[in-house]
């Protein structure tokens, strides 16, 4: 009976030295390595949202990044202080990065393509874009996908390795965009006196900013009618706002001076073949 104590003693003491010693090593690094992912956390979202470089998709990106290191090397720390061999933990690690990256590998293209949209922001959340033929306000620029919003009220979500990957078009980027609405007028028109009376009207719209300075041209000859371009600047947020006004004032001020619109018109000629050879007869 004594023997079975002093085995059982020699076990316990074992445990404790060892593999007892070992567990509770690998605890309190977890504790404290949880503790300081915290700490860590915490400084750098302050750090980011503080940050005139980085909007709230980059900040929240950055934070992730780092705790996603952090864990991985607590993860490192803490089977390692148990005794396992490191060498055979990264090799694991990057033995399931690379069949992650072979299977989602549209998907990390997505990704790569968010992080630089992020962080080179050819685009910001409330933008007026068109992306490979599609137009609509930018709702949300996440790492995978960029949601946009129709003036038709309709959601359309775009890869973003297609967004990059594709003809972009951002018309909010500047804070002035310019309207050139076409005007037909009749050759028979004085054309001095019609683009006076329409830069009048422009001039005369309180959408329209006084530099660059409005104007009309003209611009082509038509086959019934000399088409002049009537060009003004506004600023970007009263764009629409501009072009559809503009049109309805033109119209107006055509309408108000006795200038009518000319529509395509086809003068065709009869000739009577018969009569015309027995007169010669």
């Amino acid at each position: 009976m004594d023997q079975f104590w002093e085995t059982l003693k020699q076990i316990g003491n074992d445990f404790i030295q060892n593999t007892g010693l070992a567990i509770v090593r690998a605890v309190a690094f977890l504790v404290l390595g949880l503790v300081v992912i915290r700490i860590v956390q915490i400084i750098a979202r302050s750090a980011a949202l503080r940050s005139n470089r980085l909007d709230k998709s980059a900040s929240t990106f950055v934070v992730s990044l780092i705790t996603v290191v952090l864990y991985v090397a607590l993860t490192i720390v803490v089977v390692s202080s148990l005794g396992f061999s490191t060498a055979g933990i990264i090799a694991a690690f990057s033995a399931v990065a690379l069949a992650i990256a072979l299977a989602l590998k549209d998907s990390l293209a997505s990704l790569a393509n968010g992080v630089i949209i992020i962080f080179t922001k050819p685009f910001k959340k409330g933008d007026y874009v068109a992306i490979g033929g599609m137009e609509g306000l930018v709702q949300d620029i996440r790492l995978f996908n960029t949601k946009i919003l129709t003036y038709s009220n309709e959601t359309i979500i775009v890869p973003n390795s297609e967004v990059l990957g594709s003809k972009l078009v951002n018309y909010s980027d500047m804070p002035l965009r310019r309207v050139v609405i076409e005007i037909p007028v009749p050759y028979s028109a004085d054309i001095d006196e019609v683009k006076a009376f329409l830069l009048e009207s422009v001039k005369g719209y309180e959408n329209v900013v006084a530099t660059p300075e409005p104007s009309v041209v003209l611009d082509s000859y038509g086959d019934s009618a000399v088409k002049l371009s009537v060009r003004a600047w506004g600023t970007t947020e009263k764009y629409w706002d501009l072009y559809y006004d503009l049109r309805d004032i033109l119209y107006k001020s055509m309408k108000a001076h006795g200038v009518s619109i000319p529509f395509s018109q086809l003068d065709v000629h009869v000739c009577d073949n018969d009569r015309q050879g027995g007169a010669n007869a």
